[in-house]
């Protein structure tokens, strides 16, 4: 028994890992900086440790075995977890996380986050911290004169099941834009983050711009419809305003989705905020279907495995400014800004 807790160290872990990740054990090795013999030898020793095969040897790709799978999901678990014990050593220590990740839902303003991102970051060269109000609020002298966080932001953008997946499976700490479709998850706290009408847009010279109001379903599954990918890997992923037999493009953003309406590439539906100005401009033309406009409503979610008092003071500021209506409607209206 000892000699297989011997083997499984975080170095076999990450081992592991990587090899499933590229597909191979050159691209491994490569990417961890070792020759591929020894990379085979310490695959083979981990294997004579837990007694078992991990890999297919008559397959010419890196093809776990039922074992191996059986590892590497929990060799991924415990990676995670050995993190956050990491982590929140380091907040009890300093009240701050070494990081925060933070997952945002595809159809909230990014512009609206780097400014909180910025705002966040300009604490670090500010002595002492105040935050305006909320659960980060601090008074004068709570953290004598010491710098802000040493907080490294992660963000992501995830689309519709995407988002809950992240933040459920421990990839993210907090998610922005969740679907109010998903339930309570236990360690899991959701507030309202508001709703966002979508329109149903073509481009000025696409057949569907000059045909006969409301459209039906019948007349639109002739016509190719522009979709967003949903960024869920083990959740089922959301389908939304699809018709069965509708021939689709789809795009890994909204703002791509933008910009293939307005190429004439297809049909869909956007955030009436971010289709506004092209609207009021002649770029685009809304359209009203027999199905009506769907609004979504969307939360704002973050993990309280511990209860509220655990929480670290980087999470708790970014609660606090989602906490400020102004906030929360910027985030789903302001989407001015350049293509990505």
């Amino acid at each position: 028994m000892t000699e297989k807790l011997l083997a499984l160290t975080p170095d076999a872990l990450v081992m592991m890992d990587t090899i499933a990740r590229t597909g191979s054990f050159a691209a491994a090795a490569r990417e961890l900086g070792k020759v591929p013999s020894a990379l085979t030898y310490s695959v083979r020793q981990l294997e004579e440790a837990l007694d078992v095969l991990l890999f297919d040897r008559s397959s010419r790709q890196a093809q776990l075995t039922a074992a191996g799978t059986e590892l590497l999901t929990e060799g991924r678990r415990l990676l995670s977890e050995m993190g956050a014990v990491a982590n929140r050593v380091r907040r009890v220590a300093s009240g701050w996380e070494t990081q925060l990740a933070i997952s945002v839902e595809d159809i909230v303003s990014m512009p609206i986050v780097f400014e909180l991102v910025q705002a966040f970051c300009a604490m670090s060269a500010e002595p002492g911290l105040v935050a305006s109000s909320g659960p980060a609020a601090q008074k004068p002298g709570d953290q004598g004169d010491r710098p802000g966080p040493a907080t490294r932001l992660r963000l992501r953008t995830d689309v519709l099941s995407g988002t809950w997946e992240a933040l459920i499976s421990g990839q993210v700490d907090l998610a922005i834009g969740v679907s109010s479709r998903h339930v309570d998850a236990s360690g899991i706290e959701m507030r309202p983050l508001g709703d966002l009408p979508f329109v149903f847009c073509v481009a000025p010279h696409h057949p569907l711009a000059s045909a006969s109001e409301p459209l039906t379903d019948a007349l639109l599954v002739h016509h190719r419809a522009v979709a967003v990918a949903d960024t869920a890997q083990r959740l089922a992923p959301m389908t939304l305003n699809l018709l069965p037999g509708q021939d689709v493009l789809t795009v890994p953003s909204m703002r791509t989705k933008l910009e293939a309406l307005l190429r004439c590439l297809g049909c869909g539906f956007l955030p009436e905020p971010l289709a506004r100005p092209h609207l009021e401009a002649g770029h685009l033309v809304r359209r009203d279907t027999l199905r009506g406009s769907p609004v979504a409503s969307l939360q704002y979610a973050w993990r309280a495995d511990r209860g509220p008092q655990s929480l670290g003071r980087a999470l708790q500021w970014w609660l606090a400014q989602l906490e400020s209506p102004t906030t929360r409607k910027a985030l789903l209206e302001h989407h001015a800004g350049p293509l990505a």
